[in-house]
């Protein structure tokens, strides 16, 4: 079947299932829910044809999260138990992360031995970072000032679900911070934070999948190793440069598994949740996910836009990695896909290896939007009224102890209760957002991605590094599919099976 009849019936099919799920949700016409079960999934058999037809791994992952809503929607209990496959993927991506980081780091230092570029890399790059959280920070105060979401909220009659027990301050820090005044427990908690940032143990880093003293680490490493006389230093940038082209190809094949693990954690959250919540807390997910386009349109699309980054190539590029990090709600499932599709759009492995990694600790732009607009929804809700002063510092306090969360799902919520708390803000309005907490993280997870593949081009583009030819490149193999199954023909297993075959199709037949 040509692709565009497929096309044309997939855009027949989603506008109809669209418009009458809008109308059986609001109750606007009756239908019934055995019809709207039938509707979904003859809507995953055309979605399934053009995939198919199609081909490509985002068209896939796109699918699987649509197969994982409907799932979702009319099983949740199996839905639930698709669970561990969402968590299996992540697991794998997280096997990646800690030696792609060290070593393109210490490839990328140590083979040009440019410290001087590392510097520039790195003020450059944490000026982009503040501008990027501060803008971020004022859009989220803005929108819920403007919709006052939290205003008027019945939170005694809403579900409130067990809040994280873990603490943003660790057992021993507590210890210290009761022979401290209160006054001055912020300089503790601000200088802790650079504290931890420095490996104890590079291997109980990778373990504990502390990507900021991974970079840490690999930086100094690097400018260590480029000190050292070529002859000694050339073995180890080799090893380097070996397992960082490894490990992306590892990447393409751990990806093959994320159509998967992307449809079950859609599944599982759709199971668990139900569409019931949204009823309640609409408004509050409507101004998150309204303050996070605003962001994109109005701050990242016009420093695109000045910098001349073909925007259509860049979507393109981003697409894959974001589906991901929107669908598994974490950062870090999508750090490897994010690198290698950066590269592959033109910035140096150099500059993508550095960026990327500080960014998801220093330029959460999703997060620190949602975390100041969910701070003074909690005071709405409460009817704390907070002038604008109140507001900037809780705003503010917040982007600072945000650093390093956006590898852990919903780990934001706990930087969230400790702010609160710290503020007197009640911590029983967040458990009653807790439950839509998982739709808000998919949104501000993937701003998270969208801004650190964005800022790599802008420094790359600062550095006059930037390789404008190729975004316009014609990829063959985008996904390196194709590259996979020649590396298993061309095994010598598969070539000693073709030279059997040569060798009887040359003997004489009696």
């Amino acid at each position: 079947m040509p692709k565009k009849i497929i096309g044309y019936a997939l855009y027949v099919t989603l506008t109809l299932a669209a418009v009458l799920t809008l109308l059986y949700e609001f109750q606007l016409f009756t239908i019934s829910a055995s019809f709207m079960m039938g509707l979904r999934w003859v809507t995953a058999v055309v979605l399934l044809i053009n995939a198919i037809s199609r081909g490509g791994l985002t068209t896939w992952i796109l699918t699987c999260m649509v197969f994982g809503i409907f799932v979702g929607l009319d099983f949740p209990e199996i839905a639930k138990g698709l669970q561990p496959l969402s968590q299996g993927f992540i697991k794998l991506v997280k096997t990646i992360v800690g030696p792609i980081l060290f070593a393109t780091l210490v490839f990328g230092i140590a083979g040009h031995s440019d410290l001087k570029q590392v510097g520039r890399m790195a003020w450059k790059s944490m000026l982009y970072f503040f501008c990027a959280t501060s803008c971020a920070i004022f859009i989220g105060l803005a929108a819920i000032n403007i919709t006052q979401a939290g205003v008027g909220i019945d939170i005694d009659n809403m579900p409130h679900e067990e809040l994280p027990t873990t603490s943003s301050v660790s057992d021993a820090d507590k210890i210290a911070l009761e022979h401290i005044d209160p006054s001055a427990h912020w300089v503790y908690k601000f200088t802790s934070f650079f504290r931890d940032t420095f490996p104890e143990n590079i291997i109980k880093s990778i373990y504990e999948n502390q990507v900021l003293q991974i970079v840490v680490f690999a930086v100094i490493f690097g400018i260590g190793l480029a000190m050292v006389e070529e002859k000694k230093r050339k073995p180890i940038v080799d090893f380097t440069e070996s397992l960082s082209e490894a490990m992306f190809k590892f990447t393409n094949l751990v990806m093959l598994f994320a159509p998967i693990g992307v449809g079950a954690a859609m599944a599982y959250t759709v199971g668990h949740l139900g569409v019931d919540i949204l009823k309640n807390l609409f408004m509050l997910l409507a101004t998150l996910y309204l303050a996070l386009i605003i962001f994109l349109t109005g701050v990242l699309l016009p420093v695109a836009i000045f910098l001349k980054i073909p925007i259509k190539q860049f979507i393109n590029a981003i697409k894959e990695p974001v589906s991901i990090a929107f669908a598994t709600t974490s950062s870090d499932a999508a750090l490897p896909k994010a690198m290698s599709a950066m590269e592959k759009f033109g910035v140096p492995r150099k500059i993508v290896s550095f960026v990327i990694p500080t960014g998801y600790s220093f330029n959460l732009d999703g997060t620190s939007l949602y975390l100041s607009l969910a701070a003074i929804f909690v005071a709405q809700a409460a009817g704390i009224p907070l002038g604008i002063g109140q507001q900037l510092l809780i705003a503010f306090t917040l982007m600072i102890t945000s650093k390093g969360v956006a590898a852990v799902p919903r780990a934001s919520l706990i930087v969230l209760i400790a702010t609160a708390d710290q503020f007197g803000l009640p911590i029983f309005v967040i458990a009653a957002i807790l439950g839509i907490d998982e739709l808000m993280d998919m949104a501000r997870t993937s701003v998270n991605v969208i801004g650190n593949c964005l800022a790599t081009v802008v420094v790359a583009k600062w550095e006059g590094e930037f390789d404008e030819a190729a975004p316009f490149r014609v990829e063959t193999d985008e996904d390196g599919i194709h590259e996979i199954v020649e590396t298993i023909d061309a095994s010598p297993e598969s070539q000693n099976g073709q030279a059997v075959d040569a060798g009887q199709s040359r003997r004489p037949l009696n």
